[in-house]
């Protein structure tokens, strides 16, 4: 398991489009991916439980990677995060 802990930066945090492209960057990999915010946590590879966050600018958040292809998702989706959001 790896995880990556990120404080959102975008001016507008984490709103529809970038949770759409997060989905995006999340959804071909086989391992679990999971977004925690303030005890809340989400599929990365939902976009209604991303957006179920409401996730604002300089809110930390942690995301998981857990399973066969962690690494490759914690690279990708790691670089998609630091950015974007």
């Amino acid at each position: 398991m790896k995880t990556l802990e990120y404080v959102i930066t975008d001016p507008l945090g984490i709103h529809a489009r970038p949770a759409g492209e997060l989905v995006k960057a999340a959804k071909d990999f086989r391992c679990t991916i999971t977004l925690e915010k303030d005890g809340r946590c989400a599929d990365c590879k939902s976009i209604f439980g991303i957006m179920a966050l409401a996730v604002k600018k300089g809110n930390p958040v942690t995301f998981t990677f857990d399973g066969e292809d962690e690494e490759e998702a914690f690279r990708a989706v790691g670089g998609f995060v630091k950015e974007n959001l």
